[in-house]
């Protein structure tokens, strides 16, 4: 089946996938979401390593590769790596996450491909960055939740240091990269140029951590873990009710205000121990008991509707299945059907963004290994005896 675009929106583009594992793949999978022809290169079956996601029929494979069309490449075969520069010789974009070395060892890397192609964007993802004393490490996502500072200020103070329940240094290493290929791709239309782009997990992770990095290099404040409470807007946080927990989030003054009043607490605003900011910062221990004593004596129900009439922040606190029961987000539409072959109908998540012109679709699931390798090939135009030739060999 040829290139059936999930949008109008990226549709013109071509992206060569070289990427395993989890952040490359979600880079290209934006990009795939979005319309691109992704062409995911993958080792022949029978040379392939553990580079899946729970396998390739599991549901984290599933949702990763949907949108995307499969080859396989024998690239330890100097006619493997030739196919491949075909292929990139009129391609849009190439991902890849070797590394460093690996991708100059095969003579695959920017220079090399963007000789054979100058509009070529190329986009590279690591575990530290392309250059400097960590380069060669092996890197993942819980190495840098641990380097970048993530695990040091999640979690219950004097816990002990905490991963995030989601790879989101994976996750965010992917979408910036795609975020870097649509903007290389923009820059492109003005000087008709490509580029090599990188990111890492670890730069991604460290930029993630926002706040907390200002608190460190503008105030020299070394965060710490807060647990279920903002570390600096208080009252914020995890709220125990009568029959379970809620989330309250109470920024600013007039906030405060009309959050006293829906307590039945209006003293709390002259209150010299939580009339301001700072004060409450200093109290929060004896505030936070206040805020609880009293939710303790309503449901969850009651406290939700209660502050969100006066316009205060809050929330019920759901499990993945309670998050997909909430009305809201059935009303948001985020979950798509698509029939898979292997699989028949599946339920995927979609993209978080809407497009009311060229909005993101799921129009195929994820394929098996090569299961469009003669299809592409052909397109790049290989003949059949030359295809049957190639296999044969093991070149695909």
């Amino acid at each position: 089946m040829p290139h059936h675009p999930a949008s109008s929106a990226l549709a013109r583009f071509r992206v060569i996938d070289m990427t395993q594992v989890r952040a490359g793949p979600t880079a290209a999978r934006q990009l795939a979401d979005w319309g691109a022809d992704v062409i995911q290169v993958q080792m022949p079956e029978h040379m392939r390593g553990d580079d899946t996601l729970g396998g390739q029929d599991g549901s984290d494979y599933q949702y990763t590769h949907r949108n995307k069309r499969s080859i396989t490449l024998n690239l330890k075969e100097p006619e493997g790596i030739a196919v491949l520069k075909k292929l990139a010789s009129t391609a849009d974009v190439l991902l890849e996450n070797f590394r460093p070395d690996v991708k100059t060892r095969l003579g695959i890397d920017y220079e090399a491909l963007s000789a054979l192609n100058p509009r070529l964007v190329y986009a590279s993802i690591s575990g530290f960055g392309q250059t400097g004393p960590y380069a060669n490490r092996p890197g993942f996502d819980q190495i840098a939740q641990g380097m970048g500072g993530l695990m040091s200020v999640t979690g219950l103070k004097d816990q002990g240091p905490m991963r995030v329940g989601i790879p989101i240094a994976d996750l965010c290493g992917g979408i910036f990269a795609a975020y870097g290929v649509t903007v290389a791709l923009l820059e492109r239309e003005v000087s008709g140029k490509g580029q090599w782009l990188h990111t890492s997990l670890l730069e991604s992770l460290i930029y993630m951590m926002d706040f907390q990095t200002s608190r460190w290099s503008i105030d020299g404040e070394i965060p710490g873990q807060a647990g279920n409470f903002h570390p600096t807007s208080i009252p914020t946080g995890v709220y125990r009710t009568k029959d379970g927990h809620i989330n309250i989030a109470v920024f600013g003054g007039k906030i405060w205000e009309r959050f006293c009043d829906a307590m039945g607490a209006p003293e709390w605003v002259a209150d010299e121990r939580s009339k301001t900011k700072a004060v409450r910062s200093v109290n929060r221990d004896w505030l936070n008991a206040e805020i609880e004593k009293r939710l303790q004596e309503h449901t969850s129900d009651h406290w939700i509707g209660k502050l969100n009439e006066a316009g205060v922040a809050c929330g019920r606190i759901n499990n993945i299945r309670e998050t997909f029961e909430e009305p809201q987000v059935k009303h948001l539409g985020m979950l798509r059907k698509v029939v898979s072959k292997w699989q028949g109908e599946q339920v995927l998540m979609g993209q978080p963004v809407t497009l009311t012109r060229t909005p993101s679709d799921i129009v195929r699931a994820a394929p098996r290994r090569g299961e469009h390798t003669e299809e592409i090939l052909a397109e790049a135009g290989y003949g059949p005896e030359e295809l049957a030739r190639m296999k044969s060999a093991g070149i695909y």
